[in-house]
């Protein structure tokens, strides 16, 4: 039985991005998912339990719809249940096309236990092709990685990044430079450390200052694409942080090959299904979806960057979607196997990844 809506809760709730998913549904199935993700958004910090029934609820309805793969790994993930948030991810990606979820899906490797696997699946894109908010969060992951593996200098190398930079804030900028003090705690650099934690305390306040009431109007926020050699294709921006402090260390190389990702990964035991799996057959299924052509994929929120002369090219739209209501993974309380994801043995579930 679907989780109780609160009466005042509409369709609209949910972003717009994802609701031009949802076209491909009924109108009446598409309002339905729409609230019962909304409410997964709403309640994803104070209640990730409710928030995941909410998931569970929707993807059973639209288990074909990337977006709605993507909240319920979102949920899982905030549960701790890292298997079926990779497993999830995977199935994200294989709808969308898209990497964008990729450091969630190497943090759930570590969550795992599985650190090099981790830094496996992170290897198997090119970094460069990924936006910068993306592209910094791997870097992150990868160097939790490292700490997990205990190469705490290692770590610190896969921070050395271009982003890593003391003079302006961006929004990835507070958890960009408290991992690179956090790696350089472990290193036994208390100073050094001390400083970029007070630069990420100031990047905060000078995002929250340039986000503030009445200062919209003249703050575009964007993102930034900045190469991996170090130079920016754009006019630099951001805000800027006026503290007197010397510019960041020199970024080091992240230049690693790509691999295969998805074909070996499916071979994981994270691959596994729940237990006890409910027939497709018993699932009441809803009135057959109106066919329309697929939407463009959502719009992806802007990173929190001042004063910027060019905006990130438009992402990719998702690959075209089949019927929407007869989802291939999701049905009663449980869990289906992917087709491709044939292994039926539960995954060892680890710890928190971050």
């Amino acid at each position: 039985m679907p989780p109780p809506l609160p009466d005042d809760l509409v369709a609209e709730d949910l972003d717009i991005g994802a609701r031009a998913q949802l076209k491909t549904l009924t109108k009446d199935n598409a309002e339905f998912v729409a609230k019962h993700m909304a409410m997964a958004s709403r309640l994803i910090d104070e209640n990730p339990e409710l928030a995941h029934e909410h998931a569970l609820t929707a993807a059973r309805r639209a288990g074909r719809i990337g977006v709605v793969r993507e909240t319920l790994a979102i949920t899982a993930y905030q549960l701790g249940d890292f298997a079926l948030a990779l497993r999830e991810l995977r199935t994200y990606r294989r709808i969308t096309g898209r990497d964008d979820q990729l450091p969630l899906m190497a943090d759930c490797e570590r969550g795992l236990g599985r650190p090099e696997k981790a830094l496996e699946l992170a290897r198997s894109v090119d970094a460069a092709t990924l936006e910068t908010p993306v592209r910094v969060e791997l870097a992150i992951v990868k160097s939790g990685a490292r700490l997990d593996l205990g190469q705490p200098e290692a770590a610190l190398e896969e921070l050395r990044i271009p982003e890593l930079r003391r003079d302006k804030a961006f929004e990835y900028s507070p958890a960009l430079f408290a991992s690179y003090a956090g790696v350089l705690e472990e290193l036994g650099r208390d100073d050094e450390a001390a400083e970029w934690l007070a630069l990420a305390d100031r990047a905060i306040d000078a995002l929250e200052a340039a986000l503030a009431p009445g200062e919209l109007e003249s703050i575009a926020i964007t993102t930034e694409r900045i190469e991996d050699d170090g130079e920016a294709t754009a006019e630099e921006s951001g805000v800027p942080l006026e503290s007197g402090v010397d510019d960041a260390a020199e970024a080091g190389d992240d230049d690693d090959e790509a691999a295969d990702d998805d074909d070996e990964a499916a071979e994981d035991t994270g691959e596994a299904a729940d237990e006890h799996v409910e027939d497709v057959d018993d699932v009441e299924a809803p009135a057959d979806p109106e066919q329309v052509e697929p939407p463009a994929a959502p719009v992806q929120p802007a990173a929190a960057a001042a004063a910027v002369d060019e905006a990130e090219p438009a992402s990719e739209e998702p690959a075209p979607h089949g019927d929407a209501l007869f989802a291939d993974a999701l049905f009663g309380d449980d869990l289906i196997e992917d087709e491709d994801e044939d292994q039926d043995q539960e995954p060892e579930r680890g710890g928190d990844a971050r």
